[in-house]
């Protein structure tokens, strides 16, 4: 008898809680024993996050492996530390110029593959260090960039300071490395100030729960959500 809780959870996340902290919720609720994802958000960014349960917790790395879809907001005339919002302002420009077209031109020039360099303010490890510590003690050290790819670069409404968009990309992709590296091309600088994913390969957003939802349900209500293994038979 296959196990209900031996499965793929969509959780639709909400602004200020890390991946692991929606993890450990879910963990502690239902009293789970073995509780993981299958890709980290921000702890700003929303939407789409895949909890994996009891033994589909083995499906992390294919998990992690699919492409992404995000929906995210740029603004533009500073830049910062994180490449986001949530950092440091470390310069401001103007945007004088800065239109419609010209977005849209230097938006399609970042479709295909490139390499990108993760941000330091990044969990990304150094000789087993996360970045953002050695960023909070002001050190920046070298860190190798990784190929990426993004299928999709498009601009869904702009009105200045800000810009709306959504990108299909590869794993690993730092969207607001992007919007930064976008506000360099541009001149004016740039920062990611708001993202949501969407969809992570197949999986689409549409069909997450809302964390109040799932933490205010009980058992019962966790299985109703919780699709078995067998609903993903190329990855067991």
């Amino acid at each position: 008898m296959p196990d209900p809780f031996d499965g793929v959870l969509l959780v639709d996340k909400p602004g200020g809680p890390t991946s692991h902290d929606v993890v450990d919720r879910i963990r502690r609720q239902f009293r789970l024993r073995k509780v993981g994802h299958g890709g980290t958000l921000d702890p700003q960014a929303t939407g789409l996050l895949v909890i994996l349960i009891g033994r589909a917790t083995r499906l992390s790395s294919l998990m992690m492996g699919a492409d992404k879809v995000y929906q995210g907001t740029m603004t533009f005339g500073a830049i910062t530390d994180s490449h986001d919002a949530d950092g440091t302002i470390l310069e401001e420009r103007d945007i004088v110029g800065l239109n419609r077209d010209r977005l849209i031109e230097a938006m399609s020039g970042f479709q295909g593959d490139r390499m990108q360099t993760p941000p330091m303010v990044s969990a990304v490890k150094k000789d087993g260090v996360p970045l953002y510590k050695h960023a909070r003690k002001g050190r920046e050290v070298e860190r190798p960039a990784r190929l990426i790819h993004v299928y999709e670069f498009r601009l869904l409404d702009f009105a200045l300071p800000c810009a709306t968009f959504r990108l299909g990309c590869t794993k690993g992709t730092y969207v607001r490395s992007l919007c930064h590296e976008l506000g360099l091309q541009l001149g004016c600088g740039a920062h990611l100030s708001q993202l949501c994913r969407t969809q992570s390969g197949n999986l689409k957003l549409e069909n997450a729960v809302s964390m109040d939802v799932l933490l205010n349900g009980d058992l019962s209500d966790l299985a109703r959500h919780v699709m078995p293994m067998s609903a993903f038979p190329s990855l067991r």
